[in-house]
């Protein structure tokens, strides 16, 4: 009888399971369609749970963009930069509990006539699991869930840090330019260090330009150039600027450079020297700028120069 009741319970279990081995392989082959790369598909987030897409949705649409070498684990998920395909096989998949699994991935690059890349080895990668609402969902990649939430924090610390700085340069430094409709400032930051808990000073090379909209186009009415030391204090994740210690005009300004920027002085110079990062740096922001304001224009224009694209 006992014997009888343990065989019972067993399948039983197995009943309450409701998936077996090989519908549980099937369905993470189906998933590893979905695994972001270069880009998030909107389709995906039906097969993902919900928190994982959000973090994702934030990273790939929400922050401001990024050089994709910076962050190879997010942009590169699986084929890196190479032009080629990723061809995907489930090794195995392990039960960790009633609604949760992670399968083994084994995945070789391919190019996009379907042959495989000779030179290319094969890796393995983990995706996990979930069971929401009787449907099995991808819920992590490589353990990528942790390195995003990481990543928006320390994003969303720096934005915080750089509004604290532009608002400052717009009430501080624009209040004394000929004012137009729109004054958005170009913030390069040389350096940056949290000091203590409530100090930061950031070495920083910024530029104030105000605008006025004429058609589609930003025209530039005036701006010019401050550098120097910007301290900050923060309190509660909120930073306010306490003191702006810039480098001089004339005769003096390679001398005040050197005393402010002291070791990171040939980074400044180099940052505030070069024409074409000043201006990438300068479109860049002007573009999320006119992204995050909704602004109907698609170019800028300094006086007697040619229209730029934005």
């Amino acid at each position: 009888m006992k014997k009888i009741v343990v065989i019972l319970t067993a399948v039983l279990l197995l009943a309450a399971c409701g998936d077996s081995e090989k519908q549980l392989m099937e369905r993470a082959g189906e998933l590893c369609k979905y695994i972001p790369d270069h880009e998030l598909r909107e389709e995906s987030r039906d097969y993902m749970t919900e928190d994982f897409y959000c973090v994702l949705d934030t990273m790939f649409n929400r922050l401001p963009e990024h050089e994709a070498m910076d962050h190879e684990w997010l942009y590169y998920f699986v084929t890196g930069n190479g032009g080629t395909i990723a061809d995907y096989t489930v090794k195995e998949v392990k039960r960790v509990d009633r609604t949760h699994a992670t399968a083994t991935i084994s995945v070789r690059q391919k190019w996009e006539d379907g042959s495989f890349d000779p030179e290319s080895d094969i890796e393995e990668h983990r995706l996990d699991m979930e069971k929401v609402d009787g449907q099995w969902l991808m819920s992590d990649f490589d353990m990528h869930k942790v390195d995003c939430i990481r990543h928006i924090a320390i994003n969303r610390d720096e934005q915080a840090r750089r509004k604290a700085i532009s608002d400052y340069l717009v009430s501080e430094i624009g209040e004394h330019y000929l004012k137009g409709e729109l004054c958005i400032p170009t913030l390069m930051i040389v350096a940056s260090e949290q000091a203590d808990s409530d100090y930061v000073p950031v070495l920083c090379d910024c530029w104030v330009f105000w605008y006025n909209i004429v058609g589609d186009t930003l025209k530039c009415v005036s701006g010019g150039n401050h550098s120097g030391l910007i301290s900050m204090d923060v309190k509660d994740g909120q930073y306010t600027v306490t003191s702006f210690d810039q480098t001089v005009d004339g005769a003096g300004n390679m001398a005040s450079a050197k005393r402010i920027f002291g070791s990171y002085f040939d980074i400044y110079q180099n940052m505030h020297s070069n024409e074409q990062v000043r201006e990438a740096v300068r479109k860049e922001q002007m573009q999320e700028y006119v992204k995050q304001h909704n602004l109907p224009v698609h170019y800028y224009q300094d006086y007697g120069w040619e229209a730029v694209e934005l």
